[in-house]
C-alpha cells in the first residue's frame, strides 16, 4: 500500500530525526527529492534476511521490528526502529545480503531511497560519508552499551532503561494526569522480554513489582509510566 506523499506528522518525524536534522539543507533536500513513501499494515514484511539490499529506509510512522530466527525456528526481536531513524545502509555499503528480517509493528510508514539514488547522493555529497560514519559510530556505542548492560546490570535496571527509552521515543502525555505518560508503542510482554534477553515470566515479575511500587501501571492497551524519576533511581542504584 503506497502513498506518494508524507503526512505533516510523518514529515516532522523525518526532519526532526536526531541524525537527519544534523545534515546540511542541500543534502536533506536531495535525499527527500528522490525518496518515496511506502505504507504497511501490522505484521507486513518490509525486507527479508538474505535478500540483496535495494533500498535505504527511514521509519516515518509506527515502528519497524528487526528480528532473526533461531536454529530452533523461534523468532527473536532485536530492536524496534522508531520514527526518524534510518536503516539498511550497511548492506548497501558492503554489498552483502540483508542480515535480518524487518516487519511493520502497527500501521507503519517508511521513506525509501533506491540503492542507485543512494549512491548518486553519496557521489554528490561527500558530507554524507562523514555523516554515515557518525551514525555507525553511534550504533556501535549503543551496541557496546547493550552488551555491557546485559553482563553487568540486573534485569530490573535493564527493564527500567528500556522503559525510559520507549518513553522518549513513544511517550504520550496523559490527559487525566500530567505526571503520567503512556508508552504509545504496544508491546506484548514476550516482545519486551526478547529485547531484554530474558524470559517473559521474569519480565512479568519485575513489571508487577514496579506496579506495586506505583512506578508504572499495566493496562490492557500497554504501559503507563507513573513516576519517571523512580525509573531513573532504579537504574542509578544498580550501577
Amino acid at each position: 500500500m503506497d502513498d506518494p506523499i508524507l503526512t505533516i506528522e510523518e514529515r516532522t518525524s523525518i526532519n526532526a530525526g536526531r541524525w537527519f536534522s544534523t545534515l546540511s539543507p542541500s543534502l536533506r533536500h536531495d535525499i527527500l527529492r528522490c525518496a518515496y513513501v511506502k505504507r504497511y499494515k501490522d505484521g507486513e514484511l518490509l525486507a527479508a534476511r538474505g535478500e540483496p539490499p535495494e533500498e535505504w529506509i527511514a521509519c516515518a510512522k509506527g515502528a519497524v521490528r528487526v528480528s532473526s530466527t533461531s536454529i530452533s525456528g523461534k523468532q527473536v526481536t532485536l530492536t524496534y526502529v522508531e520514527p526518524g531513524v534510518w536503516f539498511g545502509d550497511v548492506a548497501i555499503f558492503d554489498g552483502d545480503r540483508r542480515t535480518h528480517d524487518a516487519y511493520a509493528h502497527g500501521d507503519t510508514s517508511t521513506l525509501c531511497v533506491a540503492k542507485a539514488d543512494f549512491k548518486k547522493i553519496l557521489a554528490t555529497h561527500v558530507e554524507l560519508y562523514e555523516a554515515l560514519l557518525r551514525l555507525h559510530a553511534r550504533r556501535i556505542r549503543q551496541l557496546y552499551g547493550l552488551v555491557e548492560d546485559l553482563n553487568t546490570l540486573p534485569l530490573r535496571a535493564r527493564l527500567a532503561k528500556q522503559l525510559l527509552h520507549l518513553l522518549r521515543s513513544y511517550g504520550v502525555s496523559s490527559l487525566s494526569d500530567s505526571r503520567e505518560m503512556r508508552i504509545g508503542l504496544q508491546l506484548a510482554q514476550e516482545e519486551l522480554a526478547q529485547l531484554l534477553g530474558a524470559s517473559r515470566q521474569r519480565v512479568n515479575q519485575e513489571l508487577k513489582a514496579m506496579e506495586r511500587e506505583e512506578v508504572i501501571r499495566i493496562e490492557p492497551g500497554g504501559l503507563v509510566v507513573r513516576n519517571r524519576d523512580a525509573l531513573m533511581h532504579i537504574i542509578e542504584s544498580d550501577h
